[in-house]
């Protein structure tokens, strides 16, 4: 079992990354390796399927987001972008995701579904715009997973218990080691994109509008597949974190811990708690109640009229 990053670097040294990561979950889980990558190459194609789906649009189940995916791609195709290519698509497939996602669709969590537009977002827009094998993008896919695997063994992924430094800022960490890798970067490097990544992002709060993972999930989801695209290119440059990696995370564990409770997806803090965001909430909670009126009244008249069938 790979214990830190410092452990990783070791074992790394002079080592293809993706290989160090499948030969220790094979003697860890005693999964072959090319299951591995077959199960990944699964995961790829959802990831590219969601991404088409998501830049047709549609409006999410809170009716808060939806479209942003379809405008940026509207934009990009008719020439109104100011970004490169690489970066605005890395937006559009985020946005992509995170539209599926908030539609109920079926995306692939990396490492969650609140953060799982990052990770896709980099890494497929880097394929395609420097023309990289997907089954390097695959292989890349072990990386983002192994160091989020790592990561997991000291912190709680999720926004309830660190805020969204645990999630999005987690899942920025995966991709730019992954886009490290995409790039032929050394193990060093992919390790030192992640926590050039993930340390600044470090006290990010959970604090969706009306409980929803929408606003501001959705467009925070782009803006973080950039940042990993940033942490990526420093460290290819030979940009090196200061903090090693391993620090990061417990200084990560820790700000998590000490965040207040409002500001760890309870919605009682942040975004939530501006005009704005109470008055989503409390149309959130109306409709919820007046749903919850019509399923009853729904049921009443169904057994009042299995009753008088009866009869």
């Amino acid at each position: 079992m790979i214990e830190s990053f410092s452990h990783l670097e070791q074992l790394a040294a002079g080592r293809d990354l993706a290989d160090v990561f499948l030969e220790s979950d094979e003697q860890e889980h005693a999964v072959p390796g090319d299951q591995i990558l077959e199960a990944l190459r699964r995961r790829r194609a959802v990831m590219r399927d969601c991404v088409e789906r998501g830049k047709g649009g549609g409006t999410s189940m809170g009716k808060l987001v939806g479209n942003e995916a379809k405008l940026l791609n509207d934009a990009f195709l008719a020439g109104r972008t100011f970004l490169d290519p690489l970066t605005v698509k890395a937006e559009i497939y985020a946005l992509s995701v995170m539209g599926e996602n908030s539609r109920m669709g079926v995306i692939v969590a990396a490492p969650t579904a609140g953060a799982g537009g990052v990770v896709p977002g980099m890494l497929l827009a880097l394929e395609e715009e420097r023309n990289i094998d997907p089954e390097k993008t695959v292989r890349a896919l072990v990386v983002a997973g192994g160091i989020g695997s790592i990561i997991a063994l000291s912190a709680n992924i999720s926004g309830a218990a660190g805020g969204c430094q645990n999630e999005v800022g987690v899942a920025a960490a995966m991709g730019a080691a992954a886009v490290a890798y995409m790039m032929d970067g050394t193990p060093r490097q992919s390790i030192h994109a992640a926590a050039i990544a993930l340390k600044n992002t470090l006290g990010l709060v959970c604090d969706p509008v009306g409980g929803l993972v929408e606003v501001p999930c959705v467009k925070r989801n782009a803006l973080f597949a950039v940042h990993g695209l940033t942490a990526a290119q420093l460290a290819l440059a030979g940009v090196e974190s200061v903090i090693p990696m391993d620090e990061i995370v417990e200084a990560m564990v820790r700000i998590g811990r000490a965040l207040p409770r409002g500001l760890r997806e309870t919605a009682e803090g942040g975004l939530a708690t501006t005009l704005t965001g109470c008055s989503i909430g409390d149309r959130l909670k109306q409709e919820a109640n007046q749903r919850r009126a019509e399923r009853a009244a729904e049921r009443e008249r169904t057994a009042q009229e299995r009753k008088e069938s009866v009869q």
